[in-house]
Order: C-alpha cells, then structure tokens, then sequence
C-alpha cells in the first residue's frame, strides 16, 4: 500500500495512538521513583549549595586546598578535588559521586524491571502483538527514563543557578548527572535483550558501573592511570571538572556512549524472540538437585548467588577502604579544618584509625540494607510472577515460606558484614595500619542492627504495601543515613538527627556498642517482621 493509502485508512493514527500508550505505561511503572531521585537529587545538592558560607565559609585556605587535591587516599574515596572555595564546586565534589550511583542505580533497575521483567513475566506478549514491535517498546520505554533524566538534571541546574552558583558550572554538572544515568539505562536496555532473566541483565548492569566506579577511584588515586577516567559512565562526569575548567569534552563521551548502546539494544530487540535472550540458559545439563530438599534449603540456594556477587563487591570497597587508613588519618590529623568538615558529614573522628573505620562503617549498613531490600523485593517479584502459585495451593504454609526467606536473609547480611571486616582488616594489614581483626569484626558488626531495620521494613511492606517492597525496606539504612548528612550538615535540631537509627550506633571499634540502642533496633526489627508475617498470611496472592 501507498503512504496515502496507509493515511487514508487510518493505521498512521492507530499506530500513533499504539505509541503514545506505550509510552503512557513507562511514565506509570516509573513515576513514584523518578519522584523520589528527582527530590533528593535537587533537594541535596541545593541544600549543600546554600548553606556553604555558613557550614565552610572562608576556613579554606589555598595551603589546605593543596594538600587535599594532592592527597590519593581523598582523591581514591571522594574524587579530585575542584573549585572547594567556591560554593558550586565544593557542591559538586560533595555531592556529585553520590548522586551519580543514586541515579544510575536507579536507571539500571527501572530499566530492567520495565523491560524485561515485564517481558519475562508475559505481560509484554499482547502488547508486541500488537502495532508496536519491540525495538519500538523498547524504544519508548527508554525515551522515559532518559526524559525523567534530562528534567533531573535541569532541574538541578536551575537549583544551583537559583542558589548563587555561575550558570556554566550548575549546566555542566546537571549535564553529566543526566547522561551518566542514561549511559546506565542504555546498558540496562542492552543488558536486557542479551540476557533471558532481569536478575542476569541487572548484575550485568551493575558489574557495569561496579568497574566504571572502580575505574574513577584508581584512576583518580594514582596518577599514571590517570587516563581510567575516561571509561564511562562516572570517570568522565568527573573529567568536566565544573565551575573550574568546566570542560565539555567528557560529556560528549557519555553522549556518544549512550547512542553505541542504545543502538546495540535496538538491533538485538528484533533479532531475538520474546522472552528469550541472546544467551540462552543451557539446554541438557544434568539435573541440580543440591538444597531441594526443603523450603529452607532451597531459600539457601536462591540466596548464594547474589550474595557471592554483594560479597565481592562488598569486600574489594573495604579492602580500599583499610589499605587507605594510614594516608586518610594522617592527612586528616595535619588539616584539622577538613576533620572539622568530616565531621558536618557525619564522619567524626577520622583522625586515628579506629575512629576512621568506625565513621566508614556507618556506609556499610546501607548496602548490607539495599541486600535486604532487594531479597524480599525478588521474593514479592516472585509471587508476582506466579513463581509460588503452587506452593501456595499445597500443604505449607505462607508463614514458613516467608520465615526461610527472611532467615536466609538474615545470614545473609550476617555474611557481609563479616567480609566487611575481614577485608578492612586485610587492607589495613598492608598498610601496618593498627587495627586487629577482631576490633574490625566489631565494627561491621556493630551496624547490622540497622541492616535489620531495612529488613523488618521490606517485610512489613511485604504483608502490608506488597508494590513498595524495596522502597519501605531501603528506608531505614539509605533513608536513615540520608537524615544524618542532611541534619550534620545544615546544624538542624538535635531531635531530627535522632530520628536516624545512626544516631544511636556508638563508634566502635573507637568505642564500645550501644547495648541498649542496639537492643532496641532488634527489637523493632523483630516487631517489624512479625506485624509483616501476619499481614502477608491474611492478604490475598497477587497476581
């Protein structure tokens, strides 16, 4: 048929109208989260932006500029120091990294939970049978993410701008946070065509950003390996170096990254069939009857792969962390103003080695947080997806099942933190850093009471708000930390920072456990997962 035949009997329109449905149904499954990184992005960095005068001001010298900027152990864990005498900069290098694994963590896993998570749990099927082919619904889910990016990043140059900042500065840093998140939904988008499950395509994902951020952190600490930096996606966001070289070059890395891998997911999508990948599992292996024998059991085996990558990714962040404690706290004992800084962030006490790991420890509760989290989220996702409709028509009972998962989980959690230790000790080893290994287990110890806050909190979501699993259970660790940066900083009331359950973590191995705060937190947790349990048995199976 002509063009103006195809006009004249309507599929144009219908096809349109086909388009924007889809593209309707992205900005649903997507809006509650893009929200929530929308607010903490603009919120965070504004509130940096305007109150540098009076949390910094002028304590800054150009001798102590100098020797942070020379200092490998700050530029390995913060980045290259740039422009910290002017409020933009020091925004920047305060919030920038942060902000950039917030996003494109997010991206990653909004991409693969819209693609295809809903592709391999057959809700995709009527929809690519229709006028949309996949390149096309893939295509627009994409478009989302990047649009929910590009008003992100807007957004937060408009703050900046709006906080005193030069325009310049505030567009490039807004820029690079924009495109470091589409590089990771493009990757996501790749990943998702390649690989037949969303768990495969999302640690591929973040096995993604887990060498890119590595990339930055090495090529920022040792200068011969400068040139790391410019792997994508967070070495470039850093090479533009705003309201100081302001530098556009790097952006165009992460642009021209984006396109490769935008093009490589569209040419897979129709080159596969639906719900397949372009791996595809193994076909006559021997059957795998390990930990099959039970509910518990098999929990077990669902867990040990995701935990040996957590453990991996876990430990290589604080082996870095130990074999840096000699340079970090001597530098910090020599520049009393940066310790003073330290301690705005909520990092009091980084001038001796125990009081160094005992700030850094307060960071591994959220990822140990994020595992429990993301363990009853697949769990839901599970139930979802129809993957327990039979369990739940048998003999066992909803209580038992729940109950194998979050002990699993439990240990789990228990797990990292011990490799926490284990590999701070190691690290601090090398270095002949005075830190014993048992004074380093009681540190990473000492912070999963919170990571059992988050787990109480994803199981209450469970029984209660099934839809809100890993947003409610990342509440208590990322959330929590979050409140304690934002009231340390901005000097609000001493009742806002005890609303955080890191208020009332003591800073061991510095110092010894807050017993009763601990208990406490258990407590809590336990109360958490009972009220969830009870929920869960009374409510309906989604489907």
């Amino acid at each position: 048929m002509t063009a103006t035949a195809l006009a004249a009997t309507g599929h144009r329109p219908a096809q349109a109208g086909a388009g924007r449905a889809v593209t309707r149904l992205a900005v649903r499954q997507v809006r509650r989260g893009a929200a929530v990184v929308f607010a903490v992005t603009v919120g965070m960095s504004t509130l940096v932006a305007t109150t540098y005068t009076r949390t910094v001001g002028d304590g800054l010298d150009a001798a102590a500029l100098a020797a942070l900027a020379r200092n490998p152990a700050v530029r390995t864990l913060f980045g290259e120091p740039a422009a910290l005498d002017t409020a933009g900069g020091f925004t920047v290098w305060r919030t920038g990294t942060v902000l950039a694994v917030v996003l494109s963590v997010w991206g990653l896993l909004a991409t693969t939970r819209v693609t295809r998570g809903e592709e391999a749990a057959g809700r995709w099927d009527l929809l690519l049978a229709g006028r949309s082919g996949p390149a096309a619904v893939l295509g627009r889910h994409l478009a989302v993410l990047a649009t929910v990016a590009a008003l992100t990043g807007a957004a937060l140059a408009a703050a900046l701008v709006a906080a005193g900042t030069p325009a310049r500065g505030a567009v490039l840093h807004g820029a690079g946070l924009a495109l470091v998140t589409t590089v990771a939904v493009a990757a996501a988008g790749l990943a998702a065509q390649v690989f037949p499950t969303r768990a495969a395509a999302t640690g591929a994902t973040l096995t993604f950003l887990g060498v890119g951020l590595l990339a930055r952190m090495v090529g920022d600490g040792v200068t011969p390996l400068g040139w790391l930096r410019w792997l994508p996606p967070y070495g470039p966001l850093a090479l533009t170096r705003p309201y100081q070289a302001d530098r556009v070059s790097p952006l165009i890395v992460l642009a021209l990254t984006t396109v490769v891998l935008c093009a490589g997911a569209f040419t897979l999508a129709v080159r596969r069939d639906v719900r397949d990948g372009l791996v595809a599992p193994a076909a006559g292996r021997p059957p795998r009857l390990r930990l099959l024998r039970s509910v518990e059991s098999f929990a077990v085996r669902r867990m040990l792969r995701p935990l040996a990558g957590w453990s991996a990714g876990v430990g290589a962040y604080f082996l870095l962390i130990g074999a840096l404690a000699v340079s970090l706290t001597e530098f910090l004992a020599d520049n009393a103003r940066f310790a003073d800084l330290a301690a705005q962030a909520g990092f009091a006490g980084l001038g001796t080695v125990h009081g160094y790991v005992a700030s850094l420890f307060a960071l591994l509760a959220v990822p140990v947080g994020a595992f429990t989290a993301v363990r009853l989220a697949a769990f839901a996702a599970a139930e979802t997806d129809g993957r327990l409709t039979l369990l739940h028509a048998g003999t066992l009972s909803r209580a038992r099942l729940l109950a194998a998962e979050v002990a699993t989980t439990t240990v789990g959690a228990a797990a990292l933190v011990t490799v926490a230790g284990a590999a701070t000790w190691l690290g601090a080893a090398v270095v002949d850093a005075d830190l014993s290994l048992p004074a380093a287990l009681a540190g990473t110890w000492n912070v999963l009471p919170v990571a059992l806050l988050s787990l109480g909190s994803a199981v209450l979501a469970l029984g209660r708000a099934p839809r809100g699993v890993a947003a409610l259970g990342m509440l208590p660790s990322a959330g929590g930390f979050l409140l304690t940066v934002v009231a340390d900083s901005t000097g609000a009331p001493a009742w806002v920072g005890r609303l955080s359950p890191y208020a009332h973590l003591a800073d061991v191995p510095q110092t010894a456990p807050n017993w009763p705060a601990t208990a406490v937190m258990v407590a809590l947790a336990g109360t958490a997962v009972a009220v969830g349990t009870c929920g869960y048995r009374r409510r309906d199976v989604r489907a």
